[in-house]
C-alpha cells in the first residue's frame, strides 16, 4: 500500500529531488534514510482548471497509484504534479507514463546513490 504525502514540507523536499517529465504529468522523487512505505503526492495548479477538473485529475491519479503501487520504491517520496492532458488520457496510457517515469527516476537516483557512495 502506498501512503499519501500531506505536509507542505514533504512536497518541499520532494521538489529537491530528481524528476521525469511526461505529457501528462511531471514525476519528482526523492530517497528518504528509511526503508518504509513509499509515499505519493499529488499537486494539481489552478492553471489546469477549476476545483472540478483538478480534483478528477487527482482522483484519477490517486487510483492509479493504488493500481501500480508495487513500481514504487520504498524509502522513497514521490509528488506528481498533473498537466491538463492527464484528464483525458486513456488510463492505460497513465499506466505507461507512470511505469516509464518511475523507470527514469530509478535510475537517476540510483547513480545520486552510486555517486555519494563512491566520494564524489
Amino acid at each position: 500500500m502506498v501512503e499519501r504525502l500531506k505536509r507542505r514540507a514533504a512536497f518541499k523536499n520532494a521538489a529537491k529531488g530528481v524528476r521525469a517529465g511526461r505529457d501528462t504529468f511531471t514525476l519528482q522523487a526523492i530517497a528518504r534514510d528509511d526503508e518504509m512505505a513509499p509515499r505519493v503526492g499529488f499537486t494539481v495548479t489552478k492553471r489546469v482548471g477549476n476545483a472540478v477538473v483538478r480534483n478528477r485529475i487527482k482522483r484519477r491519479l490517486r487510483a492509479l497509484c493504488d493500481d501500480q503501487g508495487g513500481a514504487f520504491a520504498p524509502g522513497t517520496d514521490y509528488v506528481i504534479v498533473a498537466r491538463r492532458a492527464a484528464l483525458a488520457a486513456p488510463f492505460a496510457g497513465l499506466a505507461a507514463d507512470l511505469n516509464g517515469a518511475l523507470a527514469v527516476v530509478r535510475k537517476k537516483l540510483q547513480r545520486g546513490t552510486d555517486e555519494r557512495d563512491n566520494g564524489r
